[in-house]
C-alpha cells in the first residue's frame, strides 16, 4: 500500500513540475522502397532513364526492341522444341515502367507488359487473340527476358523459327 502511494505522490509532483510536455519528435522521413534505394545506390537501372532498345533472351525465349519512326518495334519468340513455339512482332509503345505491345499479324493480340530497366516481363494471362501467333500448346504468358544487349544492331537481326526477321530495320 505504501508503494502505491508514493507511486501516486511521485506521479503528481511530476505532473505538477511546471515543465512543458516533450514536444513530439518530428517523424523520420518514410524510409524508401527497396526498388527505389537500389535505384538510388546504382543497383539496378531506373526504367525511367533507360531506353528500352535491345536484345533480350532467357533460355530459348527472345525479344528484340528497336527504334522506328515514332515508336519502337518489338519481336518475341519463345521455342520449346517440337514446333511449339510462338513468333510475333508489332509495335511498342512506353509509358513509365508499361509497355503497351501490340502484335500485328494477331488482331486484338494487345496487351501491356513491364519494362524493368533491364527486364521485359508479359502478364500472365495473354489475350486469346495471341493464340494465333503459337503453335501447339506453346504461349507467350508470363514470358520473363533480361537485356543480353543495347544494340540496335543485334537487336534487329533477331529470327524466328522460320527465320523470319522480328525486328529488321528499315522495314
Amino acid at each position: 500500500m505504501i508503494r502505491i502511494v508514493g507511486l501516486a505522490a511521485f506521479l503528481m509532483l511530476a505532473a505538477c513540475s511546471g515543465e512543458a510536455p516533450l514536444a513530439p519528435t518530428p517523424k523520420a522521413s518514410a524510409a524508401p522502397d527497396l526498388e527505389s534505394a537500389a535505384i538510388a545506390s546504382g543497383v539496378i537501372a531506373d526504367p525511367a532513364n533507360t531506353d528500352m532498345t535491345g536484345l533480350y533472351a532467357r533460355d530459348t525465349d527472345r525479344v528484340c526492341v528497336v527504334p522506328d519512326r515514332l515508336n519502337y518495334r518489338i519481336g518475341a519468340f519463345v521455342d520449346y522444341g517440337d514446333q511449339q513455339n510462338c513468333s510475333g512482332s508489332g509495335t511498342v509503345t512506353r509509358v513509365g515502367e508499361a509497355l503497351h505491345i501490340t502484335f500485328a499479324a494477331a488482331p486484338g493480340c494487345d496487351f501491356d507488359a513491364r519494362f524493368e530497366g533491364d527486364r521485359i516481363v508479359f502478364p500472365g494471362r495473354m489475350p486469346q487473340a495471341c493464340e494465333k501467333l503459337c503453335g501447339q500448346r506453346a504461349s507467350f504468358a508470363a514470358l520473363d527476358v533480361r537485356r543480353l544487349s543495347d544494340s540496335v544492331s543485334e537487336a534487329a537481326t533477331l529470327r524466328d523459327s522460320k527465320r523470319r526477321m522480328l525486328c529488321a530495320l528499315g522495314g
